[in-house]
């Protein structure tokens, strides 16, 4: 594909401009071009690739802004010590797409996402969700009776939200992420509401989550923290799988001790293909079909893996804490690695 051969272009002038490229489209120098056809090369390091060229010159110190914000003012944004931040939903309900018929929403499940420490999009390949992020579970928030939400959220990490049923499974997933500063309160109007209609500034009465105070998170179970295949999910095959499918040779094996491509444990292989993920870059929508989530079609409930579970797998019957592990790590994007480095210890699940 010729078009990838040069990338991130910055003009010097009419007639010049730093750009990378690189034939082969895998190690980029960076290069300085004319719109004469000529081509130089400025830069290149055999290791790694470049990527965005931008010069440097010496300017003069730009002036000191004062303070345009509250929490700026009061000094929040400088790191006060243990000030959280805040997350008001009005009514969860309030959705631009119906939820599914009777849906009650018990819980909000806040999830954190671990910005990439690695260059290359799949390396290490986190799981089977094509450019994968790894993630952990912060904890959940309850939802009171009339949709509403209130509670500490933490600050100055990329977090998105989960609203979930009475059994701690994923009903609406949010598709991007935000951020709260030190002191911020974040205040939704609904889950994925219709962005094209106002929401009600003057409500009758206050929701109920705003009548008290925040709720602090709850923890989830271990595993969850990073979000680790090896930890949360397991444990539960070696107790309650594991052994029948090593008797049978023709059943998918379910060992964690012995690891295939990109070190993906067998076990993970074997249930990757009933799991569920969204898919990250260029070709989301052809491998996804949309970039969006619908209530009642994401995460577990969405996979074929729970239905065959529930169903009681040649008279297996999981407890709900086995079961509800599973259901997490299939809301999580399915993913295997909790992190992007110490790949050995976390398969053993080590770390």
């Amino acid at each position: 594909r010729q078009s990838e051969v040069y990338g991130t272009p910055w003009p010097l002038s009419e007639n010049y401009y730093l750009c990378v490229y690189d034939r082969g489209q895998k190690n980029y120098g960076i290069y300085l071009v004319d719109a004469f056809g000529n081509r130089e090369l400025l830069f290149r390091d055999p290791a790694i690739a470049c990527l965005d060229p931008i010069p440097l010159r010496a300017r003069p110190t730009p002036p000191v802004l004062p303070a345009a914000t509250r929490q700026a003012d009061e000094g929040l944004l400088a790191g006060a010590p243990g000030a959280p931040g805040y997350l008001a939903v009005m009514n969860i309900y309030d959705s631009a797409l119906a939820w599914p018929k009777d849906t009650t929403i018990a819980a909000l499940r806040i999830i954190q996402l671990f910005p990439k420490t690695t260059p290359a999009h799949d390396e290490p390949n986190i799981g089977v969700g094509k450019e994968s992020l790894a993630r952990g579970v912060v904890g959940t928030a309850p939802v009171e009776p009339d949709g509403s939400v209130y509670c500490e959220v933490p600050v100055g990490v990329p977090i998105y939200f989960q609203a979930l049923d009475a059994n701690g499974r994923a009903v609406q997933s949010m598709c991007s992420d935000t951020y709260v500063h030190p002191g911020e309160t974040l205040t939704c109007a609904g889950c994925h509401e219709d962005k094209r209609t106002a929401g009600n500034a003057l409500l009758s009465q206050a929701p109920l989550a705003m009548r008290r105070p925040p709720s602090r998170l709850k923890p989830d179970v271990d595993g969850s923290f990073p979000v680790s295949f090896p930890r949360l999910v397991q444990p539960v095959l070696d107790r309650n799988c594991t052994a029948c499918h090593e008797q049978d040779k023709a059943a998918p094996k379910l060992d964690g001790a012995a690891f295939g491509k990109w070190g993906w444990s067998e076990s993970y292989h074997a249930l990757s293909g009933s799991a569920w993920a969204l898919h990250g870059g260029n070709g989301v929508l052809k491998t996804a079909g949309r970039s969006y989530s619908v209530p009642g079609e994401v995460g577990a409930r969405a996979s074929g893996l729970l239905p065959l579970l529930e169903a009681g797998h040649y008279g297996v019957v999981l407890s709900p804490e086995a079961l509800y592990r599973i259901t997490l790590w299939l809301d999580c994007n399915s993913v295997f690695y909790g992190t992007y480095d110490r790949l050995e210890e976390q398969a053993r699940g080590a770390a």
